[in-house]
């Protein structure tokens, strides 16, 4: 399978990418590797026909708006992100219609749907920036209440209501694991996810995105660091930072929708065996496109 998947690539001018969160035996024959907007971005500069992209539906879909010249492979239709699924585009527009001076910020974590139905997106990395830089002092961010919550102690001079949406990965993690943690290894600091629940960000030594957890991991002198996002980081982690010991802060951060990619899934996808091949009609797609651009526009 991997003479095959490296022979495909070449021959039909694919590029597979993977998400931090995925296995291991994935990340190893991705071309590319991070997070979900670093990825989709990068699939703008890339020249390719194809993209295989090994992580969850929202994720490919980010990827066909911005690059709708490409053809968009997810290895696995089954691998969803739930919190994207915990609103609607109807809760939406409900809410507008008796909160029209409300700017509604959506996490990236979203479906094309939200996304083509709210005024601007944001990423973990740059919400806090965004958010900041709008206008509007009264804000609904969907769908994540953990990362809304963030937001909100932040930026303290703005009314940011968060919608009640979950990581059903980070949102499982403890402040009882989070002080077990610090008890056995005290000189260890613990780096989590804003996703994270708001007693577990307040335990922790560094709050940040996925990329940016391991910049900072990265960028410093410990020997062991406990991680405190998707088991798959760690092997991104391991390989970036081979003189260091990292340790997960919780045996529930597993993403089960992330670890439905397989190498042989791969394998059916660049053979064009299996997979699923994303399509947005154009209408939604640019809708959902303005929303993008508004991110990138605020980001910089």
């Amino acid at each position: 399978m991997l003479e095959e998947i490296a022979r495909l690539k070449k021959e039909k001018n694919i590029k597979i990418f993977a998400h931090n969160y995925q296995n291991h035996e994935v990340q190893q024959v991705a071309d590319y590797i991070g997070d979900s907007f670093y990825l989709s971005k990068l699939s703008k500069e890339v020249d390719c026909e194809t993209i295989i992209f090994c992580g969850v539906k929202f994720m490919a879909e980010t990827t066909k708006i911005l690059s709708p010249d490409k053809k968009v492979i997810l290895p696995v239709e089954e691998a969803l992100c739930p919190m994207a699924h915990m609103i609607s585009p109807e809760d939406i527009i409900e809410f507008k219609k008796t909160h029209p001076d409300f700017k509604i910020v959506a996490y990236i974590n979203t479906t094309t749907d939200i996304k083509a139905c709210v005024d601007v997106c944001v990423t973990s990395s740059t919400a806090v920036k965004i958010i900041d830089s709008l206008e509007e002092k009264n804000i609904l961010f969907v769908p994540d209440m953990n990362l809304g919550n963030y937001i909100s102690k932040k930026i303290k001079d703005k009314n940011i209501i968060s919608w009640n949406g979950y990581c059903n990965v980070h949102d499982r993690v403890t402040k009882e694991e989070v002080i077990n943690m610090k008890n056995k290894y005290p000189d260890a600091p613990i780096l989590v996810h804003p996703e994270c629940r708001k007693e577990v960000v307040d335990l922790a030594d560094f709050v940040g995105s996925t990329s940016e957890i391991i910049e900072y991991a990265k960028s410093i002198d410990k020997k062991r660091i406990i991680i405190g996002t998707e088991t798959g980081v760690l092997h991104v982690l391991r390989d970036l930072n081979p003189d260091k010991k990292f340790d997960l802060l919780s045996p529930n951060l597993i993403c089960i929708n992330m670890k439905k990619t397989t190498l042989e899934d791969v394998y059916n996808a660049v053979t064009g065996k299996g997979g699923l091949n994303i399509e947005i009609e154009e209408n939604l797609r640019v809708k959902a496109l303005n929303s993008i651009k508004e991110m990138i526009r605020l980001a910089k």
